[in-house]
């Protein structure tokens, strides 16, 4: 649990709920954290560790450089409250590529006590510029 002198970095509201996935110095901590309003303290999320948001997932192919690790460096985090799960939008600036880009799409489910979490068919672009928007946002549509 951390006070709230170090301010979170998005702040998203599910139901009654206010949660958290980083700090103004780092938008990803490892884990979500939820706000308790009554003794004003943000505090971690069962289930919700998953250090694999600042690392591509492995699901998909990486080059390697010549030490074998990984050349892919997380460059965009945002998150998005869609019914009672937050999504993750992380894009990974990929080294070598000219304008390489991959994006992913990771699913926190705040609700279910299990397997909290699952990743989305990330999504390769190496082609022109692309920018990633440091927000989302979220509509809802009303028949």
């Amino acid at each position: 649990m951390r006070e709230l002198d170090v301010p979170p970095n998005q702040i998203i509201p599910i139901g009654d709920k206010l949660y958290s996935s980083g700090d103004c110095f780092k938008a990803w901590k490892g884990h979500i954290e939820v706000y308790d309003a009554n003794s004003k303290i943000w505090g971690d999320v069962d289930g919700s560790n998953f250090d694999n948001l600042s690392l591509p997932s492995n699901s998909c192919e990486t080059s390697d450089d010549d030490d074998g690790k990984n050349n892919e460096r997380l460059v965009c985090l945002t998150m998005a409250p869609i019914g009672n799960y937050l999504c993750f939008l992380a894009g990974y600036n990929i080294s070598g590529v000219a304008s390489g880009m991959r994006s992913e799409v990771h699913v926190f489910d705040t609700l279910t006590n299990g397997n909290r979490w699952r990743s989305l068919e990330p999504i390769f672009d190496d082609g022109g510029e692309k920018f990633l928007c440091c927000h989302c946002c979220v509509l809802k549509q009303i028949s």
